[in-house]
C-alpha cells in the first residue's frame, strides 16, 4: 500500500477518535501498525484500544514493543491502563523510579533523561513529566499513601503548572495548609501570557483575606478581555464563568454571609445544574440557612442523577441533618464516606451528626479520622476542640484550638474559641486578647454571625471591671442582632455594677421580653429595683430614664 494511502487512513482513525467511533478507529489503527510497524503508528492503536476501553489489550501491545522503556509517551500511557485496571502498584513500577523532595522537587530522574521523547505536540502541550507525576501521585493515593501522593502532586504542578487537575487534588483533598498552598503558588513558573492563570489559582486556594483583597484578584480576573475580535460579538471576559461565580460563592460563604451565598449558587445553578463544585457550597449555604425544602430537592435531584457519587449521599444527609433527625443524617453522611474516602465533608457531616446528639466519643473519631486524612483542613481539629470544651477539658481544648490556628492562622473562628477557653479558664485579658484578635481577622464588614464575639468580649472586659469598653461592645452586638438575651442581660447587668440602677432595670426588661422565666434576669432585676429604692434616684439618672422611655 502506497504511503498516500496510509496516511488517508491515519487520518481515517485520527477523525474516528474525535468523532468517538472507538471500534472504527481501533479496526484501521491496527491495519495502519501492521502496514508501517512504525512506532507512532503503534502508539496510535495503543490511545484508540485505550479510549475504547481495551486495556489489558492496549497494555499487552505497548509492553510488547521495544520502545515502552524508551519512550516516555509509551510508558505513561501503559500506567494509564494499569491505573484503569486499578493495579497500583504495577502502574508505579512502569512509570519507573524517581525521588520527590518536601518541596515537590523531582531528584533521581537519571531513568527519564535517558528516554526518548517525540515532540510533535503543539507548542502549549502539558509537559510529559508533570502527567507522569500526577499519575504517581493518583496511584499513590490510591494505596492510601497521602504523604507520598501530596509530594508527587506538588511536583507535577512546579513541572507545569497548566496541570489544573494536580492543584484539584491538592485542593480538594485539603492536603496543604492556607501557608502551604500560598509558598506553593509562589513558586510556580507562569509563562508571560498566563498571569490571568495565576490569579485563577490564588482565587481557588482557601479564602481567609481581608475583603479588599479577595475583591481586587476576582475583579482582575472579571476585568480579563479575550483579544479575539469576531464581528458584530462584545468583547468576552470571565466575569460570568461559572468556575470563578462557584469561588466567589465559596468566599462568600467563608465569610459568613450566606444569604448572598445561597442566591449566588442559586444563579449559577440555574445556568449550569450540573456543576457540582457550585452544588457542594450551595448545599452548604442552605444548610446554614435552613432550607429544607431545597435541601430535599438537591438531594433527590442529585441521587437521581449521580448515584454513584459521594456528594449525592452527603445532600440526603445535609436534609436529615437540617431537619434534626441526626440517625438518619450519621447514615447517610456514612456512606458518603463509604462511597468516597476522601470526602472531606462527609466525614466533618458524620461527626457533627454525633456531636449534635452529643455522643462524643463517636464524634472525635470521625474527627481525628477525618484529621489524618485532610491535613490541610483545619476544623476537623476546631470541632475536636469544642468537643473537648464541651467536656470541660479546657487544656485539651486549648492545645487543639492552637493546632488549628497553625493549619489556618486566617480563620477567625479559630481565635474566637481560643478566647471562649481563656474566657472559661479565667483568663480574662488572654480573652480579650483573643476576641480582639478574631475581630481583627474578620475578612469584611462584621455581620451577625460575629455578634456572639462581641458579646463574649464585652463580657471579659465586664470581668476586668472595664466595664464602659464593655458597654460599648455589648452596644456593637445589639446593632447586629436585637434579640440576643445574653446581650441584654450582660449590658444590664454592667450597669448594675456601675449602679446605674435605671439603665440596669430598663436592660433586665428587655431581656426579659426576650425570655420571661429566665432566672438570672428576674432576680437581679428584683435586686436593681431594691437598690434604686434603697438608694434613691438622682436627677441625672432620671433624665436619662425620661430618655430611654420615650
Amino acid at each position: 500500500m502506497r504511503e498516500e494511502q496510509i496516511e488517508k487512513l491515519r487520518v481515517v482513525v485520527r477523525d474516528c477518535v474525535s468523532k468517538h467511533l472507538y471500534s472504527s478507529a481501533i479496526f484501521f489503527a491496527d491495519k495502519v501498525a501492521a502496514l508501517t510497524s512504525d512506532p507512532a503508528d503503534i502508539y496510535m492503536q495503543a490511545q484508540a484500544l485505550y479510549l475504547g476501553r481495551h486495556y489489558r489489550r492496549a497494555f499487552h501491545l505497548l509492553n510488547a514493543s521495544q520502545i515502552v522503556l524508551r519512550d516516555l509517551r509509551f510508558r505513561y500511557l501503559a500506567a494509564k491502563c494499569l491505573e484503569e485496571l486499578k493495579e497500583w502498584d504495577q502502574c508505579l513500577l512502569m512509570l519507573g523510579d524517581a525521588k520527590v523532595d518536601e518541596h515537590g522537587n523531582i531528584t533521581d530522574i537519571k531513568d527519564y533523561n535517558s528516554m526518548y521523547l517525540d515532540k510533535e505536540g503543539e507548542d502549549r502541550e502539558i509537559n510529559i513529566i508533570s502527567a507522569i507525576c500526577f499519575l504517581r501521585g493518583k496511584a499513590y493515593e490510591a494505596l492510601e499513601n497521602r504523604v507520598q501522593a501530596r509530594l508527587w502532586y506538588k511536583a507535577a504542578i512546579r513541572a507545569d503548572p497548566l496541570c489544573y487537575e494536580a492543584l484539584e487534588c491538592l485542593i480538594e483533598g485539603h492536603m496543604l495548609t492556607c501557608e502551604e498552598e500560598t509558598n506553593l503558588l509562589a513558586t510556580l513558573q507562569f509563562g508571560a501570557e498566563d498571569g490571568w492563570l495565576s490569579s485563577f489559582y490564588s482565587c481557588l486556594i482557601k479564602k481567609y483575606d481581608k475583603e479588599n483583597v479577595v475583591e481586587s484578584k476576582f475583579r482582575e480576573l472579571e476585568l480579563e478581555a479575550s483579544n479575539t475580535k469576531t464581528p458584530g460579538k462584545s468583547l468576552c471576559t470571565l466575569k460570568d464563568n461559572t468556575d470563578l461565580l462557584a469561588c466567589k460563592a465559596e468566599y462568600f460563604h467563608q465569610c459568613g454571609e450566606y444569604q448572598k451565598c445561597f442566591e449566588l449558587t442559586s444563579i449559577l445553578l440555574e445556568k449550569d445544574p450540573f456543576h457540582l463544585k457550585c452544588t457542594l457550597v450551595h448545599l452548604a449555604a442552605a444548610m446554614e440557612l435552613g432550607h429544607s425544602n431545597e435541601l430535599y430537592l438537591m438531594a433527590c435531584n442529585l441521587v437521581k442523577d449521580y448515584p454513584q457519587k459521594a456528594l449525592s449521599w452527603f445532600a440526603v444527609g445535609c436534609y436529615y441533618f437540617c431537619t434534626k433527625k441526626y440517625d438518619q443524617s450519621r447514615r447517610y453522611f456514612s456512606k458518603a464516606t463509604s462511597l468516597d474516602g476522601t470526602f472531606a465533608p462527609g466525614w466533618i457531616g458524620y461527626g457533627n451528626a454525633y456531636a449534635a446528639q452529643e455522643e462524643g466519643d463517636q464524634a472525635m473519631s470521625a474527627y481525628r479520622t477525618a484529621a489524618r486524612l485532610f491535613p490541610g483542613c483545619h476544623l476537623p481539629t476546631l470541632y475536636i476542640g469544642m468537643e473537648y470544651m464541651r467536656t470541660h477539658s479546657f487544656k485539651l481544648a486549648e492545645q487543639f484550638f492552637m493546632q488549628a490556628q497553625i493549619i489556618c492562622p486566617s480563620d477567625p473562628l479559630v481565635y474566637n474559641e481560643l478566647g471562649v477557653v481563656a474566657y472559661h479558664m479565667k483568663e480574662y485579658k488572654k480573652a480579650v486578647w483573643w476576641f480582639e484578635k478574631t475581630l481583627a481577622h474578620v475578612p469584611s464588614s462584621l455581620s451577625e454571625m460575629w455578634e456572639p464575639t462581641l458579646v463574649n468580649l464585652a463580657h471579659a472586659l465586664r470581668k476586668l471591671k472595664r466595664y464602659n469598653e464593655a458597654i460599648t461592645y455589648y452596644e456593637k452586638a445589639l446593632a447586629l442582632s436585637t434579640r440576643s438575651l445574653s446581650t441584654y442581660a450582660g449590658l444590664a447587668y454592667t450597669y448594675h455594677l456601675q449602679e446605674n440602677f435605671t439603665a440596669a432595670i430598663t436592660y433586665y426588661h428587655k431581656a426579659l421580653w426576650i425570655k420571661t422565666d429566665d432566672q438570672f434576669c428576674t432576680e437581679m432585676l428584683t435586686l436593681a429595683l431594691s437598690d434604686e429604692c434603697r438608694l434613691g434616684i438622682d436627677p441625672k439618672v432620671e433624665t436619662i430614664r425620661s430618655q430611654l422611655f420615650t
